[in-house]
């Protein structure tokens, strides 16, 4: 196989800048483990001011900081809501059992999407037969959605509605900087309605390593006892901070162009006989679509793409997913889609009938 000329298939596949990479070689460090890496207090203290809350701790993954919200929010025994395709409940392992003794309840919504009148009697009863319902999670953008934003309204509506009952809420905004950028919504805007907010920035903001936790002083804390348990505690870590705060600072506002990217590869994939996009509209960085069987399967259809140079994620049997980020060229969208037209006219395995019994 050729060397990969467009990776689409995740948007962590970016590369710090070179000047990133001197940001990060300048960075001023410390012990974090003893909370003296003066980098780290910077990109907690700037992460905590855009977010609207009281504080924010640094961790290595955003697997890593659902998962200590959730163990924040719920003890053993407990269960939170989610939606039925969310990162934190196919993604992480089921980490909150593994782990938390925990249990989710799952939602189908639509493209990731969840309405507020389907979170109406989710909580259990206040009985000793039943698991506690503590907690309401929410993904923004949806990964499995292809980059869905929550509408606003519906997120504030979901999280009043936790709040009335006496339910906490958590946002995993590994994308939120997406979400921000593509509705002009501001990222505190977004995260003041929800008691804590994981935020990643190894994904569209280009940055190596790392994800943040924000929320009020008291669950910070605790979340720093809960990274350690977990083995996330780091030394000289503000040599990888350097590289989140220097994304804060320079690759939020052009995640609009990796949006424009997307748009131009769905309008390139929809003109495709046997390609189908789900959903046909983009709002992100995503693009999701769907292979006819009579091409072959999804696996087989990235193969025949990987061979010409183009690389995509088969992310279901028929369901291929392309994310655009700051590496693809400008013309990565062009490119792909010649790529795409030229395999879907080879036609894959025939499709055949269950021999009779």
């Amino acid at each position: 196989m050729p060397p990969a000329l467009l990776d689409y298939r995740s948007d962590t596949m970016t590369r710090p800048t070179p000047a990133m990479r001197a940001a990060m070689a300048a960075a001023e460090v410390g012990d974090d483990v003893f909370d003296e890496d003066p980098t780290v207090h910077r990109l907690q203290d700037e992460l905590a001011r855009r977010l609207g809350k009281e504080a924010a701790l640094f961790v290595p993954s955003g697997s890593m900081s659902n998962q200590i919200a959730v163990r924040l929010h719920c003890d053993p025994g407990d269960e939170f809501l989610c939606e039925a395709g969310c990162h934190i409940y196919n993604y992480e392992q089921g980490t909150f059992a593994q782990w938390g003794g925990v249990v989710a309840r799952t939602i189908e919504g639509k493209y990731g999407v969840l309405q507020p009148e389907q979170l109406l009697g989710m909580i259990r009863p206040d009985n000793d037969h039943c698991v506690r319902t503590r907690l309401v999670t929410l993904e923004n953008t949806h990964n499995r959605g292809a980059g869905r934003i929550q509408p606003y309204d519906n997120v504030t509506a979901i999280c009043d509605w936790a709040r009335d009952n006496g339910l906490r809420s958590h946002l995993d905004g590994a994308r939120l900087w997406n979400a921000a950028v593509a509705t002009g919504i501001d990222v505190g805007k977004w995260s003041q309605h929800f008691d804590t907010v994981s935020v990643c920035f190894s994904k569209g903001l280009g940055a190596p390593v790392g994800s943040a936790l924000a929320g009020p002083h008291d669950m910070i804390r605790r979340a720093r006892r809960l990274r350690k348990c977990l083995g996330g505690a780091m030394r000289q870590a503000g040599i990888i901070a350097a590289g989140a705060l220097y994304a804060l600072k320079h690759h939020v506002d052009r995640l609009a162009d990796d949006h424009a990217h997307a748009r131009r590869l769905a309008a390139a994939i929809r003109d495709v006989p046997g390609l189908e996009l789900c959903p046909p509209e983009i709002d992100t960085n995503m693009v999701i679509f769907r292979v006819d069987p009579r091409l072959g399967t999804a696996d087989e259809f990235c193969k025949r793409m990987n061979a010409e140079g183009v690389l995509m994620l088969a992310f279901a049997p028929q369901l291929i997913r392309a994310v655009t980020h700051l590496d693809v060229p400008a013309d990565g969208a062009e490119r792909a889609g010649e790529v795409i037209r030229r395999v879907a006219q080879v036609e894959g395995p025939k499709v055949r009938a269950p021999a009779a019994v």
